[in-house]
């Protein structure tokens, strides 16, 4: 019986452990982080994490210790067993949290929601938190097929991506995936524009948006309002601007159901009487 045990020690590898001291690295994985981590497994959140220009999860972020940056030193101080970074982190801060040989988990598909619910799954996996995980898909998809049901019909509202640097965003982006939950169409990516590219001024007029989308940062009305590009559009003009917290327009986590939401509100407010 003894030498039973022992054979199968040896054939059938031991479960690891689930990690104890996880950090994030990006505001994205924070997001994720947050939403199935257990008590105490949290070592440190992203440095953005406590800001809520930039983190949809900022007031629950105070309740942990964060990166004093966003480098690989910072990372490495919190001693991590599991680090969670995003395909935009620093290639020169990747290189050196591999070579610390520390477990590093790289997400790098985020464009859509199917893509959100497949890191969900790939994080509760690692912290062991499996179950949690398709708790949080399956609210998720509850709260989007109730948002589509409400939407049945409508008549999509051609919008645009606007905003003060010089790009608009096309298809295979956050903002057209927003735009396909919230009865829209994105005009920059009907017209042929993939991913994030420089806006093209003088095509904007013959692109028709009926509203133009950006985030609500300070005076972004008065600030847009500056560029030609802009200012010309007769929904520009007309004052048809929504403005949505731009935590929720970038946010790479299931936390972008609130700016489908919202969008979808504002673009449809006879739907949500």
């Amino acid at each position: 019986m003894r030498r039973l045990w022992l054979l199968l020690l040896i054939l059938v590898p031991l479960a690891a452990a689930p990690p104890r001291r996880v950090v994030s690295q990006t505001v994205g994985t924070d997001e994720l982080l947050l939403a199935l981590a257990a008590p105490g497994q949290i070592a440190a959140l992203s440095n953005l994490g406590r800001d809520a220009r930039y983190s949809p999860v900022a007031g629950e972020a105070q309740a942990y210790p964060t990166l004093k940056d966003s480098d690989a030193e910072s990372v490495l101080s919190h001693h991590p067993d599991l680090v969670l970074a995003a395909s935009y982190t620093r290639p020169e801060t990747l290189a050196l949290l591999r070579r610390a040989g520390v477990r590093l988990l790289v997400f790098d598909h985020f464009d859509t929601l199917e893509d959100v619910y497949a890191d969900l799954r790939l994080l509760g996996r690692e912290l062991g938190r499996g179950p949690q995980a398709e708790a949080l898909i399956a609210q998720c998809r509850t709260r989007v097929a109730a948002l589509a049901k409400r939407l049945q019909g409508v008549r999509p509202v051609r919008v645009l991506a606007a905003s003060i640097y010089p790009f608009t965003a096309g298809a295979g982006t956050t903002f057209q995936d927003l735009c396909d939950h919230a009865g829209a169409i994105n005009v920059a990516a009907e017209a042929g524009l993939k991913g994030h590219q420089p806006t093209p001024t003088e095509r904007l007029l013959t692109w028709r948006p009926e509203v133009l989308v950006a985030d609500d940062e300070p005076a972004i009305r008065e600030r847009l309002a500056q560029i030609p590009s802009y200012r010309l559009l007769p929904a520009f003009r007309a004052g048809r601007l929504v403005l949505l917290p731009g935590p929720l327009m970038s946010s790479v986590s299931h936390h972008r159901i609130d700016a489908y939401e919202a969008l979808a509100r504002a673009l449809h407010p006879e739907r949500f009487r």
